[in-house]
């Protein structure tokens, strides 16, 4: 998340969380490692073919699933088609804007898409109609309702979840509709570094305060599925295996919370 897009963090603030960081200490009262207690709703939207609500902190984001069929593209013509949105609505922080796409709403979206993508969660070859003319199109589109901190991981939750429960509608009259074909979970985990700090699911303050910011989205098999680092700060060698044994530890944990 862009510096000017966060507000200005008081020196006394910023000095208050840097000491409690010192001591193991959050401002909620987590560990540094820490992911906050999420709430997901599926099926929020009754008339999408899925959708989710889910509420990681005060950050609310609310992913919906339209299926529709469409031409594939022409270097994967016996594949169906994945393309992921993310919106950030004006009432959820005080310096979004509407308009077009902006390089945050960019970057989520691409790290969203490619967990999903890279871990093969959509089986894409059962998403073709007829090869090289007619396939299924799955949209996902995110929006931010309000925004607390860790949108990368908010909304990974949400699109997972929002096609666990997607259906591709039926293609004949009276036909019925059939599940969207799901395997792999994949989860991201976010963390900022504060300090020598790996602080996992910043909030928005602690956000304002990290020098830098690594996602590492991993399924059950341990397997990395994307990467992404933000900020102009830096990582050691050593930092980012331990920013990986995090997301590894962490999503296997949601998984089991979440997904079990």
């Amino acid at each position: 998340m862009p510096r000017d897009a966060l507000g200005v963090l008081s020196e006394i603030k910023r000095s208050f969380i840097i000491k409690q960081l010192k001591d193991g200490k959050r401002g909620d009262g987590r560990g540094l490692q820490d992911f906050r207690e999420a709430t997901i709703t599926t099926n929020y939207v009754p008339r999408a073919s899925g959708s989710a609500m889910v509420k990681l902190g005060r950050t609310r984001v609310l992913a919906g699933v339209k299926i529709e069929s469409g031409e594939p593209f022409p270097d994967t013509p016996n594949s169906g088609v994945l393309t992921t949105n993310v919106e950030l609505l004006p009432m959820a922080f005080p310096t979004f804007e509407a308009g077009p796409p902006n390089e945050t709403s960019i970057e989520i979206a691409r790290v969203v898409d490619r967990g999903i993508r890279e871990s093969k969660m959509i089986d894409t070859q059962k998403l073709v109609i007829d090869p090289g003319k007619k396939v299924w199109i799955v949209f996902v589109d995110i929006n931010i309702m309000d925004f607390d901190g860790n949108l990368i991981d908010a909304c990974t939750l949400a699109a997972v979840s929002a096609l666990r429960t997607a259906f591709i509608p039926a293609s004949k009259e009276g036909g019925k509709d059939i599940p969207l074909p799901v395997d792999q979970i994949p989860i991201s985990v976010t963390m900022v570094k504060i300090g020598d700090n790996l602080i996992c699911d910043p909030d928005l303050e602690e956000e304002q305060l990290g020098s830098a910011r690594v996602t590492v989205t991993t399924t059950e098999d341990g397997h990395i599925r994307a990467m992404q680092k933000g900020d102009t700060g830096s990582f050691t060698f050593d930092e980012i295996k331990k920013a990986i044994k995090i997301s590894s530890d962490t999503g296997a944990t949601l998984r089991k919370k979440y997904f079990s």
